[in-house]
C-alpha cells in the first residue's frame, strides 16, 4: 500500500512538471534568481556553456532535502550524469559524475582530485571560464556516457548461423 503511495506522488509531480509548474528547467531558473550575486550569474553562464556543447543535455534536479532548503542539485544529463553544479559561499562546483575517466589537457579539474571516479572545477569570484576546454570536456563526457550506453547493448549479428 505504501508503495502505491508513492508511485501517485511521482505520477503527480511529473503531471506539474508536464504542466511547466516545477519543471528542472524552471527550479534551476529560481534557483539562478534566488542567489542573486555572482553565483547566480556563473551558474547561469555555465548552463549555458553545457547547453552550446550538447543542445540534447537534459537538465534535472536531484536530491532536494531540508538540508538544502528543497532547492536540490542542477544536473544535467546525456546517457547518464555529465555533471552538477552545486553553489556554496566561496565557489561554483560543477562535478563530473566520470571525470577520473576523461581527459583534461587544459587541466580545469582542480577539485576532487583523488577519487576514482568523480572530478569537479571549483569556480570562485572572478574567475575566468575557459569556454573552449569546458565545452570540449561536456562532449568528452558525452561521449563516454553514450559509449557506455552502446557497449552495455548485446550486439546482434545480421547473419544467421548455417545450422539454422
Amino acid at each position: 500500500m505504501k508503495k502505491a503511495t508513492t508511485t501517485m506522488k511521482k505520477s503527480k509531480s511529473r503531471s506539474n512538471e508536464a504542466k511547466g509548474g516545477d519543471s528542472p528547467s524552471r527550479l534551476i531558473d529560481a534557483r539562478i534568481k534566488d542567489l542573486s550575486d555572482w553565483r547566480g550569474e556563473m551558474l547561469a553562464r555555465v548552463r549555458g556553456l553545457i547547453k552550446q556543447a550538447d543542445p540534447d543535455v537534459v537538465e534535472e534536479v536531484k536530491w532536494r532535502k531540508p538540508s538544502n532548503a528543497m532547492r536540490g542539485v542542477p544536473v544535467w544529463e546525456h546517457a547518464g550524469i555529465i555533471c552538477t553544479g552545486e553553489t556554496y559561499k566561496a565557489v561554483v562546483k560543477l562535478t563530473f559524475a566520470k571525470g577520473a575517466a576523461l581527459k583534461d589537457p587544459s587541466g580545469l579539474f582542480n577539485s576532487s582530485l583523488e577519487g576514482n571516479e568523480r572530478r569537479a572545477i571549483d569556480i570562485r569570484e572572478g574567475d575566468k571560464i575557459d569556454e573552449k576546454a569546458l565545452k570540449a570536456l561536456i562532449r568528452a563526457a558525452v561521449a563516454l556516457n553514450t559509449s557506455k550506453q552502446a557497449a552495455a547493448r548485446p550486439v546482434r549479428s545480421q547473419k544467421r548461423p548455417k545450422n539454422a
